[in-house]
């Protein structure tokens, strides 16, 4: 079968079609023969710094659509030709994957193979970011980092769909704004060092209750200068690779207000029973219409790294995805 692993971190170039031996699934795992690949950013920092790497050669790709291959043992949910969408560690880039059944979904209603690929990854973090880790509350109003990224752009619509009063998003550059304005923000700014003082005049200075924040450093300082009293900051990545940085009751206590985190990777490692739920209730939202993520560009496989590119020329919307089947 045709894969794309990388054997040494670096840039796009690194990225290397080679054919591999099809893998067959353990106790407890499914085999999928992949139609769709989606694209992440965690994928480019798999690549380029070794984020969330155990070992070389690695093999990227979070999420898939596909049909099952093959059943592993104790197995019995799922049957053989069925359409799916799994979560993976890695591994996607492939013409089959395997992954733990506890992290295969079986595709709603009305959705397609195409769309399936969208979900695995972003829909739980998006729909983790507005309700389960930040709890937003009608009239509310939230701050999006990445605002017409793939989280970004299903935020907005989440936060519609619960009522928020303002929807508040920043982006990388005005070519961005039109779309995150489609898909649910009020205002979307394109300055990322100096969007506090933007959103200060936008609120009359009270600030937001909800800031939900990919980059980190920096931005996520500045992002937790704008919380309103008793507002709520969401880490969800490093996406700036700077050095992580603590902070604690003194800069916390004065307004009440408070930080948490969030890795949809890590929460498939330690509770993946919480992520089928997450995901159950998240993809449920795509089958009756309520939030939809575009397909911007795609790509066959072996094109990945022409993918890897763009994404991280930070000049993409919405989804990326690798045709694969």
């Amino acid at each position: 079968m045709r894969v794309i692993e990388f054997h040494r971190y670096g840039g796009p170039e690194v990225l290397l079609g080679i054919e591999a031996e099809i893998p067959e699934p353990g106790p407890g795992q499914v085999g999928i023969d992949v139609v769709y690949a989606g694209v992440n950013f965690a994928d480019l920092k798999a690549r380029a710094e070794g984020y969330r790497v155990p070992s070389l050669p690695f093999r990227p790709g979070l999420d898939v659509s596909g049909r099952v291959r093959a059943l592993g043992p104790g197995v019995t949910d799922l049957q053989v030709g069925q359409e799916v969408a799994a979560f993976l560690p890695g591994g996607g880039y492939a013409e089959v994957a395997v992954a733990e059944a506890a992290t295969v979904f079986a595709l709603p209603r009305g959705v397609d193979l195409r769309t399936a690929a969208t979900l695995p990854t972003v829909l739980p973090t998006a729909h983790a970011l507005v309700h389960e880790a930040g709890r937003l509350r009608a009239g509310e109003s939230v701050l999006v980092q990445g605002a017409a990224g793939g989280v970004g752009t299903v935020v907005g619509q989440l936060a519609r769909a619960a009522g928020a009063g303002a929807v508040y998003g920043v982006v990388s550059s005005p070519d961005k704004v039109a779309h995150a304005q489609e898909h649910g923000y009020d205002r979307v700014f394109t300055d990322p060092s100096g969007f506090a003082e933007e959103v200060r005049r936008a609120t009359g200075g009270r600030g937001v209750d909800l800031v939900l924040d990919p980059v980190g450093g920096q931005t996520l300082r500045h992002g937790l200068d704008v919380l309103a009293p008793f507002g709520r900051l969401v880490s969800f990545g490093n996406a700036g690779s700077e050095e992580p940085w603590q902070v604690g009751a003194a800069a916390l206590s004065p307004l009440g207000r408070s930080v948490s985190a969030l890795s949809v990777l890590q929460l498939a490692h330690t509770a993946p029973g919480a992520l089928r739920e997450l995901a159950e209730r998240s993809f449920a939202l795509v089958a009756d219409g309520t939030v939809r993520l575009p397909v911007t560009a795609e790509f066959p496989l072996a094109e990945a790294a022409e993918a890897h590119r763009l994404l991280g020329s930070r000049r993409s919307t919405g989804k990326l995805l690798l045709k694969v089947g």
